[in-house]
């Protein structure tokens, strides 16, 4: 808090200068004209304190620290301006410089009020229940496992869980989704998000310090701590030029000197051209539109970890995906139950259901979910054993599962769900109400539910009609699970993870961008990665992939382009780490995420990576437009001052004021990229 107060009381001394060192230098130079030694001198004096005082030290600082800096030049060129009796040119000097460096300080606060805003999101304390009724406690207090209370209209003070209750929930602010998001029990909130419209009971999941948004505030303000390889080059060009800038004034000065011109001309020239070839204007290129680049990104739910990341990110022309929960929605749904001749699709989902309620896959799931649509009823499993990513073995002991599937009999298998059964639509016919599939089902029969190498590696009986489904269905890009009972197969369900809805447009964006290529890279079965591929586009897939193996596409690529990898920053670490830029989606909550991408989307918004580019781009090519015009108003200057063309008051305008249009220039990026309209997440707006 007294850093805090200390650089408010300094913005603030900042931001006076320039008024105290004009009234100062009016002041000095009406005495002079009235003829007032005394009052001019002191007048001009404290001028040159009001206006050199924060340059003085800053370059004495440096100078401590063995480097030479603007600050230092500006100071020598207006206390020789003054030795030569010219002290009203370095008072002017002093306030331009002062004006140009506050505008300089102010805009660059305005990139950092990301921080700022994101910060004031925080709220101070939460409504805890107890056993003795509500309480305000402040958030800092509240331990983990807590319940809060969150009423409409107030903002979530810590990450938790939904306990009780239904809202809608505006967190554009964590992850720039422009649409608030419906809340149920189970659902995650995080702090600083505004519930709108109904009253919820949270359980505190994670610490005040841990927050989500307590990890993006000390992500955006790392982030613009780093620095890109431009703005690493601006001050090692900064250091070796002022050495070259004092050099060339040196000369200036001597050789005037040694062919007789008189010191006071030669050396008011040398101090004009000290102040004309100085690089205020190169120096603040980089950070003035790099810091805009990246205050724009958090605005809108983007976080990237600094400056050389951004830099990198402009760079990309290929971009690799995985594809579960990047480019599809991350949760299969089954698109059919095939029985066996003799079985119906309520039966088949029973014993699947059954093993599957004791596995947290996402296959498991979606089977559950279409066991619990139709309305199936699921017993308890005994001697459940599941084999990762393969499948489930267990003893169903009671013959009560086929007969509680039977209850819904045929109802639940006479039409397959989803928009297309496929070929073998006239097999999930229901078996004859007569025939009870399950009726001499033994008391403790093992059943299995797996891949279709994981049943026969079971030595799983599988009929002629139920191997042509497999291969049907699996040529047609699904997933395939085979379901057995007592040493047969009973039936197969088939599942699909369907691609985003915005995966398409997102794509054609990234295309306009100027991505050269796209690709899939997934550990998913190859046909499933086609299909994939194939419905959205993509330039080339790759299924079937261990995580080295990933690595090893991703270097392929590289070899023609720079690459990106997109995928959930957990199991696609290694590829992430062997991209240009490593991209976490849909990373709101996930620690692992937070930490292992260079570029975090904190919102499952796949466009969001366009835009991303598009802003690095811009931000590069503005750094770019920044030099050049540094650089051609130093030569001008330069020029104009060797030919005698001007004095040290326009050189100091045409310096300063090089430096503040460069500053402005880069502020454009706050505004966004042309051809983008994003709604921004309120911690920006």
């Amino acid at each position: 808090m007294k850093d805090d107060a200390l650089a408010r009381l300094g913005s603030r001394l900042l931001y006076l200068s320039p008024l105290a060192t004009l009234a100062l230098g009016l002041a000095g130079w009406l005495a002079e004209r009235g003829g007032f030694a005394t009052a001019e001198v002191l007048f001009y004096a404290l001028a040159y304190l009001a206006g050199g005082a924060f340059p003085a030290y800053e370059g004495v600082r440096a100078l401590l620290q063995r480097k030479v800096d603007v600050d230092l030049l500006m100071v020598v060129a207006a206390l020789g301006a003054a030795a030569v009796g010219q002290a009203e040119d370095g008072a002017i000097l002093f306030f331009l410089f002062s004006t140009s460096n506050a505008l300089q300080d102010y805009a660059l606060q305005r990139t950092r009020r990301a921080v700022s805003a994101l910060m004031a999101l925080r709220p101070d304390e939460a409504t805890v229940i107890g056993p003795d009724g509500e309480r305000r406690l402040p958030c800092e207090e509240v331990p983990v496992g807590a319940r809060i209370l969150v009423r409409p209209g107030e903002r979530v003070p810590l990450d938790g869980e939904v306990l009780a209750g239904t809202t809608s929930v505006d967190q554009s602010a964590i992850t720039g989704e422009s649409a608030p998001v419906a809340k149920s029990p189970g659902d995650p909130v995080f702090a600083g998000t505004v519930n709108l419209d109904g009253v919820v009971e949270v359980r505190v999941t994670k610490p005040y310090g841990e927050t989500t948004l307590a990890r993006i505030v000390a992500m955006v303000a790392e982030a613009q701590a780093r620095k890109a390889e431009v703005e690493l080059w601006s001050e090692r060009f900064e250091q070796r030029y002022s050495l070259v800038v004092l050099a060339g004034t040196a000369v200036a000065l001597a050789l005037p000197l040694a062919l007789g011109r008189p010191f006071d001309e030669s050396f008011y020239r040398a101090m004009t051209l000290l102040v004309a070839a100085s690089p205020c204007a190169v120096v603040i290129a980089a950070p003035a539109a790099v810091l805009s680049a990246l205050a724009n990104l958090a605005r809108h739910g983007i976080l990237v970890k600094g400056g050389a990341h951004l830099e990198r990110l402009a760079t990309v022309e290929a971009v690799a995906f995985d594809k579960t929960g990047t480019l599809t929605l991350g949760e299969p749904r089954v698109t059919a139950v095939v029985p066996a001749p003799g079985v119906d699709a309520g039966e088949v989902l029973a014993v699947a259901a059954s093993l599957e309620q004791h596995v947290d896959h996402p296959l498991a799931r979606a089977i559950r979910r279409e066991a619990a649509a139709r309305e199936v009823a699921v017993g308890p499993a005994d001697d459940v054993q599941a084999v990762a990513g393969r499948g489930v073995s267990g003893r169903l002991p009671f013959p009560a599962a086929a007969l509680a599937a039977a209850e819904v009999g045929a109802a639940a298998g006479e039409l397959p769900r989803g928009p297309d059964p496929g070929p073998t639509a006239g097999t999930l016919v229901a078996a004859q109400a007569g025939d009870p599939p399950m009726a001499e089902a033994r008391a403790d029969e093992l059943a299995h539910v797996g891949s279709p190498h994981y049943i026969r590696e079971r030595e799983v009986d599988v009929p002629e009609p139920l191997v042509r489904t497999v291969a049907e269905r699996e040529a047609a890009g699904e997933t395939v699970v085979l379901v057995a009972r007592g040493g047969a197969a009973i039936g197969v369900v088939s599942l699909l993870d369907e691609p985003r809805p915005e995966a398409r447009p997102a794509l054609a964006r990234l295309r306009r961008v100027g991505i050269r290529e796209t690709v899939m890279i997934s550990g998913d079965q190859p046909r499933v990665v086609e299909r994939v591929a194939k419905d959205l586009g993509l330039d080339s897939a790759y299924g079937g992939l261990l995580p080295d193996e990933k690595v090893g596409i991703v270097r392929t690529i590289a070899k023609k382009h720079r690459v990106a990898v997109v995928g959930d920053g957990v199991n696609d670490a290694p590829a992430l780490a062997a991209a240009t830029v490593g991209v976490a989606m849909g990373a709101a909550g996930t620690d692992v995420a937070l930490e292992t991408a260079d570029v975090v989307l904190m919102g499952d918004d796949l466009e969001a990576l366009a835009y991303a580019i598009a802003v690095a781009r811009r931000a590069t090519a503005v750094v770019r437009q920044g030099l050049a015009f540094a650089g051609l108003v130093i030569v001008a200057l330069v020029t104009l001052v060797l030919l005698g063309e001007i004095r040290l008051p326009l050189s100091v305008v045409g310096h300063e004021g090089s430096t503040v249009v460069v500053a402005l220039s880069g502020l454009r990026l706050l505004l966004g990229v042309p051809g983008f309209h994003r709604k921004p997440a309120h911690a920006g707006a």
